[in-house]
């Protein structure tokens, strides 16, 4: 006696495929928000005095490293 079982399912999920743009969307926004305040902030930072970075326990050449400093880890 032979059994024969037919679970051929599509392989094209459209909601899997919505549910990954959407996510992907929502990380390319969030990736844009983060950059824009990261350029915010180091505009601000080198708008500043030596001086008062300086105060700040920083030197110029280092604003770029502690705005990235979670990003990059350097």
């Amino acid at each position: 006696m032979a059994v024969i079982h037919n679970n051929a399912q599509s392989s094209f999920q459209p909601l899997a495929v919505w549910d990954r743009f959407v996510s992907w969307l929502g990380d390319f926004l969030v990736n844009i928000a983060n950059a824009n305040a990261r350029v915010a902030e180091f505009e601000a930072l080198n708008s500043k005095s030596d001086e008062d970075l300086e105060k700040m326990g920083l030197k110029r050449e280092d604003i770029v490293r502690h705005v990235f400093r979670d990003y990059y880890y350097v």
